[in-house]
């Protein structure tokens, strides 16, 4: 299973952040001597308010896909412009971040949680053994996703917020089969989201709920429908669009601005 997202908090928005709105740089770039990362961080790409941060033992290659996969989902046209300009100034607000470990355990032993700047910024993990890994899943299509709702749609359009009361909660509570609070034992019967990790809290639910919306009406979970049913039953775009009307009606509703072509690696504007 994908690790879960690893939400490590936010802080109030940066006065006068700036909105690079302008086709980025996919190159690796080396974090400065002064840069406040240096005690975990060698390496970093920006992309459209987004700073994705690579551990010395991450290779350039994971950490480029990544980058893409972020350009993808923000210039989902790819004409080398943001598609959303107020959302790459949230996520330059909100100092977003990737944060690149070789694996879980390495992130979970580095004692970045003890880190001041931990508490200046709104990170998600992403473990470089995740990433584009040969014949398995690619996990950079959920953290990316994540960190991109959280710390940017969600900023801008409170439709897709993950708290109770958001056309995204009552969309979810809709596919659970009601308002759970914490998980239900059994959940019921004609729930298509059955998310079950007891760490993952309501607003934590939301988030994966997204994903798992998201990504299906895009195309990305086609073909994982056994691999992936014990969470989330709708794995292509038609099951989603047939089944669950209020969560296909606020993603391609066009009030959020979303994308609409799944990201394939490869960001060419």
């Amino acid at each position: 299973m994908i690790m879960i997202a690893l939400l490590l908090g936010c802080r109030p928005p940066a006065e006068g952040a700036a909105a690079d709105t302008g086709q980025p740089s996919l190159e690796v770039q080396t974090l400065s001597d002064d840069s406040p990362y240096t005690s975990h961080f060698d390496r970093y790409i920006d992309v459209f308010g987004v700073r994705l941060l690579a551990a010395p033992d991450v290779p350039d290659d994971k950490i480029t896909h990544a980058a893409t996969i972020t350009a993808e989902y923000l210039d989902n046209d790819e004409d080398g412009i943001a598609d959303d300009p107020p959302v790459v100034t949230a996520l330059s607000e909100e100092r977003a971040v990737i944060l690149m470990f070789a694996n879980a355990d390495a992130m979970e032993g580095s004692g970045l949680f003890w880190q001041g700047w931990m508490n200046d910024v709104f990170a998600q993990d992403l473990a470089a053994d995740e990433t584009a890994p040969e014949g398995e899943f690619d996990a950079s299509y959920e953290e990316v996703l994540h960190l991109i709702q959280t710390a940017g749609w969600a900023q801008v359009y409170a439709e897709v917020g993950t708290e109770e009361g958001t056309e995204l909660a009552e969309a979810m509570d809709i596919a659970r089969g009601g308002h759970f609070e914490s998980i239900p034992e059994p959940y019921p019967s004609a729930a298509w989201y059955h998310y079950d990790d007891t760490t993952c809290d309501y607003e934590c639910m939301a988030t994966e709920y997204f994903y798992w919306a998201m990504t299906s009406l895009l195309g990305v979970q086609a073909g994982r429908c056994g691999e992936i049913d014990d969470e989330w039953e709708l794995c292509t775009a038609d099951d989603v669009r047939g089944t669950d009307t209020a969560i296909t009606a606020l993603l391609e509703g066009g009030a959020v601005p979303l994308p609409t072509v799944a990201p394939d690696g490869v960001y060419t504007p």
